[in-house]
Order: structure tokens, then sequence, then C-alpha cells
């Protein structure tokens, strides 16, 4: 009998599938000509745990678990399936143990054999009594209410300490903290394009539901402008926006954009508020699509536009420039080019205004942790290094504003509401996420209440009579 050429390869397809087949089993332990033993464990979680995790005896591996399935009769329970080598005999009476093999995390189950009934050897398809081992997890859990009381008793005592040692080098203290805080070189070198999308996405793509719970209805997350201390959050953020508009001498029909848009409220609120066109750009994708459909529901799709765009690439005129919070996310060695694009896209004629976070002090290196865990590549500039680039781009430095307490008091009102959400924060994230954010914003908090920490307002323009010569018209009704 002939095979022909296509039954040829057929036969030839199916000894590859399943030598693929058994190599794949083979690469994670398990070999199908073996007469391996199969038994049940119940536990009342497995965090961690997962197939082809290892089974161990006296430290000695002796199979691995094969699946995890929910209790049919008690979905509290979960039955755990593992596979040992027929070779290995121990009591059914044995305990298996569920601990964690690393501070990395990972589970494994440990058999713990009971010497005392050893004449009853377990069989297949028995079950063996689970317990679960604490790890360090538990056991840090387990003492965090205490460390907790300890922490906030610490945190009052740094409030005062800082109040008393106040910021920069205007004493021996102040010294010796500026220098215990520039452990690290600044990173902001390497704020090119590609990276600066990839470290806004760090901080502002982790989730829209998490800055619901502690931001303004509005979703504003920059320093509001409290003209009460009084004011609710609310408020102080459309004082923000009011005061921004003001300063802007916005008139019908011109064109404004819109510097790290964020999600699209002051845009919004330009259009809403004038006749004026607004092109607003980010790096964040979450907030180009949430931008886009404020737009939508607004009514504003024709007279906003949102961009996934980075200020480097544009090659527009605008009659008015503004950026809020977005600046210091350029990085120091951007300042130059970020002033040098603002003159090039400014109207001969028009207006920019500039507001960002700032140190009062001399320039130092940015705060690690915060470097690391919440701003990649972020730098909050002292006066001093924003200035010179300013003047070599051309611009005029026609008014700087100073806000000093209103960033303390809006990180107060975002923490006291985080904090007043820590359950939903739980339901999105961990334990470890929660305590990270609210380290951020209260160290934040201290950091503008009796540290350095300041929002500066710069406002530019090409000629000296754009804007008038004195600020009354910035508090006219």
């Amino acid at each position: 009998m002939k095979f022909s050429k296509e039954i040829g390869i057929g036969f030839l397809a199916i000894i590859g599938i399943l030598m693929s087949f058994f190599s794949y089993n083979y690469l994670k332990g398990i070999n199908l000509f073996d007469s391996n033993r199969n038994f049940k464990i119940k536990y009342s979680k497995v965090d961690g745990l997962s197939a082809s995790d290892p089974v161990t005896l006296n430290g000695f591996k002796i199979g691995r678990v094969h699946k995890i399935n929910f209790n049919p009769n008690n979905t509290k329970e979960l039955i755990v399936d593992i596979i040992i080598e027929n070779d290995v005999n121990f009591s059914n009476t044995s305990i298996a143990e569920l601990y964690e093999t690393g501070l990395i995390g990972g589970k494994a189950i440990a058999i713990i054999p009971d010497y005392k009934n050893d004449s009853i050897i377990a069989k297949d398809g028995d079950y063996i009594n689970g317990i679960i081992k604490p790890g360090l997890t538990e056991l840090v859990n387990q003492i965090l209410p205490q460390v907790q009381l300890q922490v906030e008793a610490v945190m009052k005592n740094a409030e005062i300490a800082f109040e008393n040692i106040g910021r920069g080098e205007i004493n021996n203290y102040g010294m010796i903290i500026n220098k215990l805080r520039g452990f690290y070189k600044t990173l902001t070198s390497l704020n090119f394009v590609k990276n600066s999308k990839k470290n806004v996405a760090h901080h502002y793509d982790i989730s829209e539901k998490l800055y619901d719970l502690f931001l303004d209805e509005k979703r504003q997350y920059s320093c509001a402008y409290f003209k009460d201390e009084k004011n609710t959050l609310e408020e102080a953020q459309n004082n923000k926006i009011d005061h921004i508009i003001k300063k802007l001498k916005l008139e019908n029909d011109q064109r404004v954009l819109d510097i790290g848009s964020g999600w699209g409220t002051l845009a919004l609120d330009i259009a809403k508020k004038t006749k004026c066109s607004v092109l607003g750009i980010t790096l964040s994708e979450n907030q180009l699509q949430y931008s886009k459909q404020k737009a939508k529901e607004m009514n504003l799709e024709n007279q906003v536009d949102f961009r996934l765009e980075d200020y480097r690439n544009l090659n527009e005129k605008f009659d008015r420039i503004v950026s809020v919070g977005m600046f210091e996310h350029v990085g120091k060695k951007f300042y130059k080019t970020y002033f040098n694009t603002v003159s090039r896209i400014l109207s001969e004629d028009g207006i920019a205004l500039i507001h960002t976070i700032g140190s009062i002090n001399p320039p130092r290196d940015p705060q690690p942790w915060i470097n690391k865990y919440i701003f990649p590549g972020g730098y909050t500039p002292s006066l001093s290094e924003v200035a010179l680039p300013i003047e070599k781009s051309g611009l005029i430095l026609s008014d700087i504003e100073v806000l000093r307490k209103h960033y303390a008091h809006t990180l107060r009102h975002w923490k006291e509401r985080f904090l007043s959400k820590k359950s939903q924060v739980l339901e999105m994230f961990d334990e470890k996420f929660f305590r990270m954010w609210e380290f951020y914003l209260a160290s934040c908090e201290m950091a503008f209440k009796w540290g350095d920490q300041v929002v500066f307002q710069f406002q530019l323009s090409k000629k000296l009579d754009s804007v008038p010569n004195t600020r009354d018209y910035i508090y006219q009704q």
C-alpha cells in the first residue's frame, strides 16, 4: 500500500504535536508514564498558591499542586488537588501545611507526617487535613494597629519638628535636612518624549475610580485657591479656575492651548465661560478618553478639542497658553525647550500662564521616594532655575504670584477624603498601596505647610503692553 505525500505530512504533524505535549508536561515536572497518586486538601484561602507549586516533605520536593477549585458544597472552602510521587508514603492523619516560600511571595505545601499513626498509609483520592501557616503578611497585619498608633504619634511630633525647624537653610537643622535630601542625582534629564508618556501613565493611568474618591467633582488634580480657609474643596477649585481665566485676559474667539490638560476641566470651563476655541493636550490615554467624553456630554465638541500629543511637537499659533500642574513633569534639562516652545507657538500679543509646584530654596535633587513610587521623572524647580530659560526664550515675565499655604489646604482635603474611603481603596488595591498613598498625601501636606514647597504662577508675554500695568483687573468682579 502506498502512502500519499499528504498522509506522510499529517503523520509527521501528529508526531510533532505529541512530542510537544509530552515535552511541555515534562518541563512542568509531569511524567505521564508514572502512576502518581492524587490527594485533596481543604483550605479557607490559598492566596498566592497556583498550579505547579511544589509539595514537600522534610524540605524535599515530593510532588506538586495540580489544580485549585471551589468546594461545590461550601463556597467558603477551596479544594486543592495535589499529585504525589508513587514511591513516597505517609499516614492519612498527616497535615498539609500551606506556607510562604520567601519574603517576595510564593506559596508551597509541606506534608507534616504523623509518625504516631504511620501504619495507616494515605491512599489515592484521600483527603488530608490542611492548615495555613501565618506568613509575613499575616504577622505584619497583626501588629499594624499598634504600629499605626505609634506612627500617628511620630507624625504629630514630626509636624512640631517641621514647624520649629522651618524651611531650607535658615538654621543648622534645616541645612542637615537639605543635605540628607540630596542622595540621588537628578533623573529628570530622561524626560524625552517616550519617557514622558511612560512617566505620566505611571501616575495618571492608575485608575479613574481612585481619583474620584478624593478629588473634587470636576476632578481637578492641582492646587486649589482658598480665598478663605473655610472654603470647601469644590469652592477653592472653582476659585482657582476663575483666578487663572482672569490672568489670561481672555477675549472672544481667541485660540487657547492647555498644556497638560488632565481630565479636561480647565479647557472645558474656559470654553463654557468664553467663546474661545480650546485645544487640550495630554500624554495620558485615560485622561484623553475621559476629556473627550465630557466634551461630548457638555455639547462642547465643536469648541474644545483634546489630543494625545507632546508639547514639543506642536507647530500652531495660539493667542493664550495655559499649563496647570504639568511643568513639574517637564524635567529641568528640558526647561529651555519648554519655554522656547511656548515662545514659538504664542502669538505676538499673546499671554501665557504657567502654574507649577516650586521651591523657595536653592536647587536640589528630587525626593527619591516620590520620584520612585509616585511621580517618576518629576522635579519641583527653584525660582532661579526657571528665570534664566524664560529670559533666553524671549518671553517677558509679566507677573509672578506665589501661592504659599494653598496646596497644604488642598492636600489636607484630599488626605481626609482618601482616608475616609479606605474600604473602597482596598477593593481596588492592596494595603501596601493604601499606606503608600496615605504617606504621599500626608508628607506632601507637611512639605507645603512647614517646608519649602509653594506654587508659582508665572504670567508670560511677548510685549510689555499685553498685560495691564496693575493687578486690578484680576480682582474685579
